[in-house]
């Protein structure tokens, strides 16, 4: 079981960067796939991006090209940079964990953190 904090959630205009952060403790992640999901009120929980335990990465369709995924085995540490934010990516984003290899369901992981708030206006 891991513990997950996660970090630098804000509000920024369209087109702008974020770059949040995931810290772990507890468990080492190393062998963890690692994930973010984003939910905005009256909508379902969905994936955004997942990175698995030998690195291999995954983006939902809506941000490939505009957001990266990375982990530091050393400070047990999961980030999310987002650039070129859209309006449509407002959203609580959290981080999740789960043994073994990534989903994008959110139902398959085991541990959250409680989420930061995203909001990009125009």
């Amino acid at each position: 079981q891991v513990q997950l904090v996660e970090s630098g959630g804000g509000s920024v205009q369209v087109g702008g960067s974020l770059k949040l952060s995931c810290a772990a403790s507890g468990d080492t992640t190393i062998r963890y796939c690692l994930g973010w999901f984003r939910q905005t009120p009256g909508k379902e929980r969905e994936g955004v991006a997942g990175i698995d335990r030998d690195g291999s990465k995954t983006y939902a369709d809506s941000v490939k090209g505009r957001f990266t995924i990375s982990k530091d085995n050393a400070k047990n540490a999961l980030y999310l940079q987002m650039n070129n934010l859209k309006p449509d990516d407002t959203a609580m984003y959290y981080c999740a964990a789960r043994p073994g290899y990534c989903s994008n369901d959110p139902k398959r992981y085991n541990d959250w953190g409680h989420g930061t708030q995203v909001t990009v206006s125009s």
